[in-house]
């Protein structure tokens, strides 16, 4: 089965000197936007990723390189049968983002979540959701864990809203998780830091179920 993770490591991995001035995040962000858009130019991606043209254009270099994007002059970068493969994984795994109002669980004033199906087994206590957010820039991320239809902290029974319900109904009703999915939610200072937040925070937790 095709492993999008270890495609994504050799793309990381494949440039000598100087390191990439692109992420692991804006890697999948790229194939999620290109597969969505089914064709998108070199500028309109740089604007989406938050990345400079140059970034851009090795990133999409190296998409092109391990035949996950073909690029046409006029239309812009479409993805290949392995891209598609790979950007029907991420679909069929990862729901949202979805913008949920502060709470007492988070710290921004920005707050974005993002569900990762049948993820519960491989999540610890939430510190790499925490730090995957932490390390593109958001403040944190909190993960919780949809048990028994209620939402709970790792390695805590009790539900973590039974104070809040309207935010708990609210995530339940927009995400729709089942036994032992996962929510995560990210939080920072702006929407979109907070959305690429919790999207690294997703993407790390997907990882570990692929490694395990």
């Amino acid at each position: 089965m095709l492993n999008p993770f270890k495609i994504v490591e050799k793309i990381l991995r494949s440039k000598p000197g100087p390191g990439l001035t692109f992420s692991e995040i804006h890697v999948f962000e790229a194939i999620d936007l290109i597969g969505k858009e089914k064709a998108v130019g070199r500028i309109k991606l740089a604007k989406k990723l938050g990345l400079g043209e140059g970034a851009v254009r090795t990133l999409l270099k190296h998409l092109k390189k391990h035949g996950l994007i073909k690029v046409y002059p006029k239309i812009g970068c479409k993805l290949t049968g392995d891209g598609e493969k790979i950007f029907r994984i991420i679909g069929s795994r990862i729901v949202g983002p979805v913008k949920i109002p502060k709470n007492p669980l988070t710290v921004g004033a920005y707050n974005v979540c993002v569900l990762v199906r049948k993820a519960a087994n491989v999540v610890g206590y939430g510190l790499e959701q925490r730090d995957a957010a932490v390390k593109v820039g958001a403040l944190g991320a909190t993960t919780l864990i949809y048990k028994q239809s209620i939402l709970t902290m790792p390695g805590v029974e009790e539900n973590c809203f039974k104070n809040y319900p309207e935010i708990q109904n609210m995530l339940i009703s927009t995400l729709q998780p089942k036994e032992n999915d996962v929510i995560i939610i990210g939080t920072a200072n702006n929407q979109e830091i907070a959305k690429i937040g919790a999207k690294a925070a997703a993407i790390e937790t997907l990882k570990r179920i692929y490694a395990s």
